[in-house]
């Protein structure tokens, strides 16, 4: 049985899969990721969507309690990727929003 995070994360994968260069893999433990030019910019992971993004952006959306950050169970956060919950935002644009940032189209 399929949960709100990974069913939230299919339904806005299916698009982003259909743009250049865009291809699914593997990252952090996790087996649902979306890369770009081999670099991961979206993923499932801690109950959310886990996004690559500038860590001026990271430290802004997690102020917003938009997102939490992300320790790939290391304890510590890394200061580029941040956790998204379901109920948190609108996942589409952020991770459009990953997808340029990782690509170097911002």
């Amino acid at each position: 049985m399929e949960t709100d995070a990974e069913t939230a994360f299919d339904a806005l994968s299916e698009p982003l899969l259909a743009e250049p260069g865009v291809t699914t893999g593997t990252g952090f433990g996790s087996n649902a990721g979306l890369r770009i030019g081999g670099k991961i910019f979206a993923m499932l992971g801690d109950g959310g969507m886990v996004v690559k993004l500038p860590a001026e952006r990271c430290l802004e959306l997690v102020a917003e309690g938009r997102s939490r950050p992300f320790t790939a169970g290391k304890g510590r956060p890394m200061r580029e990727w941040v956790v998204v919950a379901p109920d948190a935002g609108d996942w589409a644009s952020l991770a459009r929003e990953a997808m340029a940032f990782v690509s170097g189209r911002r």
